[in-house]
């Protein structure tokens, strides 16, 4: 079986109701590296993958944002994607990775702890394109939310100029010279195959990831009569204020619970 954990070991945990590990896994047959969060009382939960923004060490997974979503009740897996951490492979973007998180997903879909059944999916910024990717080859899982996420490739070249040079190294040049390399990598053109309903968060004046990436993507889903429900916060940029972001996190999970 590719998709396993081959290296499991035990990181710090700032709570002591979760337990935290390091995790090696398989995915593609390369070894990734990645968080699992399990909360440490007996019982079944909902399995989540949490599908990190940014790329190399720019937006990389922060330890407190997992154990909180641990903390509402779900095994966490949050994958640092290949070519991360001392993980195998060169990085992508929202290309050869998505296998990253369909490996997370086989693996949660076997734990112990989860009820295979209720995996649900978790994008922010980049997560958000990881997160839909993910979850047009898996029809099973059970939710996805993309919060601030990218949902054209296209109009991330367009908007980040910053990104341009990345883009263009990974992905192998323009969106106007290979158009089709960045159509594969932009979950609009390929909606018709996600089966889970889809909540998506957005700030209205967030300058990473513009809202018009939200709209394309709420649209698009709502021209195919699929299940989306859109919260957007006028006030708020890429990133939101402590305390609306814990709220809105409890939220969110209480959606995922109830799909």
């Amino acid at each position: 079986m590719n998709e396993k954990i081959i290296e499991k070991i035990e990181y710090p945990s700032p709570n002591p109701n979760i337990k935290l590990s390091l995790i090696t896994y398989l995915s593609n047959g390369l070894k990734v590296k990645g968080f699992l969060a399990e909360p440490v009382k007996e019982g079944k939960y909902d399995g989540f993958v949490y599908l990190r923004g940014g790329i190399k060490s720019v937006g990389m997974v922060r330890i407190g944002r997992i154990i909180q979503f641990a903390s509402q009740g779900f095994v966490v897996i949050a994958p640092f994607y290949r070519g991360n951490q001392g993980g195998e492979g060169n990085e992508d973007f929202a290309g050869d990775d998505r296998y990253d998180a369909v490996a997370a997903i086989n693996i949660l879909r076997t734990h112990p702890k989860v009820d295979h059944e209720r995996i649900h999916l978790f994008g922010f910024s980049r997560g958000g394109v990881m997160a839909l990717l993910a979850g047009i080859i898996d029809k099973k899982v059970r939710s996805i939310t993309t919060w601030g996420g990218v949902t054209d490739m296209f109009l991330t070249y367009v908007e980040r100029e910053d990104l341009r040079r990345m883009m263009k190294r990974v992905i192998g040049g323009t969106p106007t010279k290979y158009p089709a390399r960045y159509k594969w990598r932009t979950p609009l053109f390929q909606l018709e195959q996600i089966s889970a309903p889809i909540l998506i968060i957005h700030g209205v004046k967030d300058n990473n990831v513009s809202i018009e990436h939200a709209y394309r993507l709420e649209k698009r889903l709502n021209d195919l009569d699929k299940r989306v429900e859109s919260w957007y916060f006028e006030q708020f940029t890429h990133y939101f204020p402590p305390k609306d972001n814990r709220e809105t996190l409890a939220r969110l999970c209480e959606w995922m619970k109830n799909q």
